[in-house]
């Protein structure tokens, strides 16, 4: 796959897609830039890090998003490219049932600036259930964002949100317009 420059204005390939299917590419071999000002990772383990690899979202019409991975890497995922709009709440988004199986894209341009809280601490109330999160495990198929931050800031933090897609093998991407992709999403309908 050719590489498709990264700019405020999504560059696109009207290549026919190879299948009519929402997908995240693996990353591709490509070379690609260090961690910008910014972003870099605030732990020697992502410190020490290679740069993030290439990957891509190919989207039904045959258009190419390609940006940066930071979650579960070598791996592809197809699904229905849906979007959320909230400044807050990406935890819970990523472990509500309804996101099953879809390939959910941020709106908002920082995600992942407040880490994820424990996985292991338990509601009060229904003590089944992880007391920061919608249910036990992610379910979205894959996470698209305009901006991810390596760093993380908060009192309840246990990890980064890369790490913990990475522990759940959910591949997320970093680096598109994902404004542009909403826009599209509602003007074309969702995108199977």
């Amino acid at each position: 796959m050719p590489a498709v420059p990264i700019a405020t204005n999504v560059e696109e390939s009207r290549a026919p897609s190879p299948t009519p299917a929402v997908t995240i590419v693996p990353p591709c071999t490509a070379p690609v830039p260090t961690y910008g000002p910014g972003c870099a990772a605030a732990f020697s383990e992502e410190a020490d890090a290679q740069p993030p690899a290439l990957a891509a979202l190919v989207l039904q019409d045959g258009a190419v998003l390609q940006g940066y991975s930071f979650g579960a890497e070598q791996k592809s995922v197809s699904g229905e490219c849906v979007f959320q709009t909230g400044m807050v709440g990406y935890p819970e988004s990523l472990t509500d049932p309804s996101y099953r199986g879809q390939i959910l894209v941020l709106t908002y341009p920082l995600i992942g600036n407040y880490g994820v809280p424990s996985r292991d601490e338990r509601d009060p109330l229904l003590e089944s259930l992880p007391a920061y999160f919608e249910s036990r495990q992610i379910h979205v198929a894959g996470l698209v964002v305009g901006q991810a931050s390596a760093e993380f800031s908060h009192h309840l933090a246990s990890s980064s949100l890369g790490e913990w897609l990475r522990s759940e093998g959910v591949p997320a991407l970093y680096g598109v317009d994902t404004r542009a992709i909403t826009k599209r999403i509602r003007e074309e309908g969702v995108m199977l």
